[in-house]
């Protein structure tokens, strides 16, 4: 019998966070440019699954993964991988930190080391993400990159500075979107996406008092512009719990006559500290 390896689809280059969270799993693993062609490559079958971020500690969420999760595939999340980030300042292998005049990485990675960069005084630039940052310094002995350490060694380089972000618990949330989402564990948390009949006061309040009615806890909430007129917001909501449960599927029931939509992104066992 062939032995069938699952194809795991990841967003980015070798060497960057998003490929360490992938190569937590099993499997042949694909790189590819953008989050949208993950999600593209998962719903057109052309892998089993694909790895995606979604969420960092100090920066939030990645709103293009919960866009295309929101309004353009019916994809399920059927895992999370929850990543401590670290990001390091890598040179030429032949220049010194003081030689530094420019630092290249990805901007959510500068944000994330913005203090650190203030003290070096130097110039930054934005690119498409940490791993094509540490490509870009190669050849440059006045040039810097924050990015991974897989990254300084694919392409040579030497790390001068470790943990250089300036919130030491730095964590991004990944994950495994599929075209199903994960049986029952008892350790399980579910997504959704809702929308409100309309504005009014009081109705948020209204969906959210249904968890609290049957215990059950929240461990995310957030609001994105609907994409449909200025004001008008859709919520994100995380919580405890198996959407196959009777007692989450009676919380469903109850809230769906109150929303104008709601959209179960999926169930999948919860990872470490919320």
């Amino acid at each position: 019998m062939d032995l069938i390896i699952l194809k795991i689809a990841f967003f980015g280059p070798s060497g960057t966070f998003t490929e360490e969270a992938a190569l937590t799993l099993e499997g042949e693993h694909i790189s590819f440019n953008t989050i949208s062609e993950v999600f593209k490559a998962v719903s057109d079958g052309e892998v089993e699954c694909g790895v995606v971020p979604i969420e960092n500690s100090i920066e939030g969420s990645v709103g293009i993964t919960l866009d295309l999760l929101t309004h353009d595939y019916d994809l399920k999340i059927k895992g999370e991988i929850i990543l401590p980030i670290s990001h390091n300042l890598l040179i030429n292998p032949d220049a010194e930190i003081q030689d530094i005049k420019t630092i290249y990485s990805h901007s959510q990675a500068l944000s994330q080391c913005r203090k650190f960069i203030e003290n070096m005084d130097v110039e930054v630039r934005s690119v498409t993400s940490t791993s094509r940052a540490s490509e870009l310094i190669v050849d440059k002995k006045s040039s810097a990159a924050i990015s991974t350490r897989r990254a300084a060694e694919i392409n040579g380089l030497k790390i001068v500075a470790e943990d250089i972000q300036d919130y030491k618990k730095n964590l991004t949330r990944f994950i495994i979107i599929s075209s199903e989402d994960h049986v029952k564990t008892g350790n399980d948390k579910t997504s959704v996406v809702f929308s409100l009949s309309e504005d009014r006061p009081g109705g948020l309040y209204e969906i959210l008092g249904v968890f609290a009615d049957y215990n059950i806890n929240l461990t995310k909430i957030e609001s994105r512009p609907s994409k449909e007129k200025l004001g008008r917001y859709i919520f994100f909501i995380d919580f405890e719990g198996h959407r196959k449960d009777q007692m989450i599927r009676n919380i469903i029931n109850v809230i769906e006559p109150k929303v104008e939509y709601v959209k179960i992104f999926g169930s999948y066992p919860k990872e470490g500290d919320d």
